[in-house]
């Protein structure tokens, strides 16, 4: 029998099929091969959070379709390039062969019991929880949760828009992962001008993992632009838009946006500058936006430590680690860009203490 190299292949040699998201900057779909190439260490994991790989693993029996499958909540450390550690997925692998023998065929009892007090196991908050299982469902065209008509009611505008405390946000997620299919673009673009804050920022952390389309993000503008216009700009809706639209289509527009809220008052608000970094990091690869990022880390409100944080996770991110240290040689910088970078690396080389 030849030694089994691969989680993937453990798993699958039950017979379970096997699907995987990702958990950490946003919740979505990886692809078979590309999850079998990162554990293979040929490719990087995409967008990896605080240097670990965040993912759920749904395993389903082909044989008894009519069972819902099983969902781990899995994280594995990875390297300075973003790839996994298989020391890491080794144990893991070897944990799971020691409580069920050499192969994964078994009762679901028997596969669940197998990975209980895993210490690579997590538990996502309840909103990524609600995102994940929105987005898993409408994908397999499985049916909504019992929130989802409310919200649906709710968004079309036949509550009255001060009702929002009475929708459930997994109702919110369902009605994010399905705009096109059960409810029309329209009816969405109205509401965004009508919406409160509270159901618009619930709205928003459900979008960004969802690819928008221009109407949709032109409207979720509006409302930032709106807001930035105030005297008391409010933070959080900035934010949450630039988070909401992340993923948007008309990506010109979102980084016309993101420029204009980094030349904002509110832009060394460390909620901005995290929404950015961790939602919309691939704006950071325009030279004029992470210039004006940079610089704005570097005054942020909270200090050295942020910038350190954000940093260091965007020095991990494979497709932002190019145009970060391109940033970083700019022999423009301010002194005050100058002088946290120069923090950031005598921290990094600083020996532990015991």
């Amino acid at each position: 029998m030849n030694q089994i190299a691969t989680l993937t292949e453990f798993l699958e040699s039950g017979g379970l099929r096997l699907d995987y998201y990702d958990m950490g900057r946003r919740v979505t779909l990886i692809p078979r091969d590309d999850f079998i190439n990162f554990e293979l260490t040929k490719v990087p994991y995409p967008a990896p959070l605080q240097q670990q790989a965040w993912f759920a693993l749904i395993l389903s029996d082909p044989q008894q379709q009519e069972l819902d499958p099983m969902i781990w909540f899995l994280r594995f450390p990875l390297d300075e390039q973003a790839k996994l550690l298989q020391a890491a997925r080794d144990d893991f692998l070897h944990r799971l062969m020691e409580n069920l023998g050499q192969s994964a065929a078994g009762e679901r009892r028997e596969l669940q019991a197998a990975i209980q007090d895993n210490p690579y196991l997590f538990q996502p908050k309840e909103e990524r929880l609600a995102i994940f299982h929105a987005r898993f469902t409408a994908s397999l065209k499985r049916p909504v949760s019992r929130y989802y008509e409310h919200a649906k009611a709710y968004f079309q505008g036949e509550l009255g828009w001060d009702q929002w405390s009475f929708v459930g946000y997994q109702g919110i997620a369902d009605l994010a992962a399905r705009i096109g299919t059960d409810l029309g673009e329209t009816q969405m673009v109205t509401a965004i001008a009508e919406l409160p804050s509270a159901p618009l920022e619930a709205l928003c952390h459900c979008l960004e993992n969802e690819p928008i389309s221009k109407p949709i993000t032109l409207a979720l503008i509006k409302r930032a632009r709106q807001t930035l216009k105030q005297p008391q700009a409010d933070l959080r809706i900035v934010s949450s838009v630039i988070r909401g639209i992340s993923q948007s289509t008309a990506v010109d527009h979102r980084n016309e946006l993101i420029l204009k809220a980094l030349e904002h008052p509110v832009s060394s608000h460390s909620e901005l500058l995290v929404a950015i970094s961790g939602r919309a990091w691939e704006c950071l690869s325009e030279e004029q936006i992470s210039e004006r990022f940079l610089q704005r880390l570097a005054e942020n409100e909270v200090g050295q430590e942020l910038f350190d944080g954000v940093l260091s996770d965007l020095l991990y991110m494979p497709s932002s680690r190019a145009w970060l240290q391109s940033s970083l040689r700019n022999p423009q910088r301010s002194e005050q860009l100058n002088n946290a970078i120069s923090h950031f690396f005598d921290n990094i080389r600083q020996p532990e203490v015991d």
